[in-house]
């Protein structure tokens, strides 16, 4: 039987798989009413996934990683800019 956290977990990542989906569907359409459509859907899913994040956060099952420092930001930025 999944526990409350478990369940939560698995939800989440199943819908960052959907919205990662969406993604590539959206780019890769021609049909502009099936793009808003599924432009729609993904905002739905979006909406979805921060709620359960919200959850997962009040709950403690999710706990995000430190905030990256001034200096990781600007040393990935320098490495991007190189490429």
């Amino acid at each position: 039987m999944m526990d409350e956290k478990t369940m939560v977990s698995d939800t989440l990542a199943g819908i960052n798989g959907e919205l990662v989906r969406y993604g590539e569907m959206i780019s890769q359409t021609e049909n502009m009413q099936l793009k808003q459509t599924l432009k729609q859907i993904r905002n739905q899913c979006e909406q979805s996934q921060e709620e359960i994040y919200q959850i997962a956060r009040s709950k403690q099952y999710y706990v995000p990683a430190a905030q990256a420092t001034r200096e990781e930001i600007e040393h990935v930025k320098s490495i991007l800019m190189q490429g």
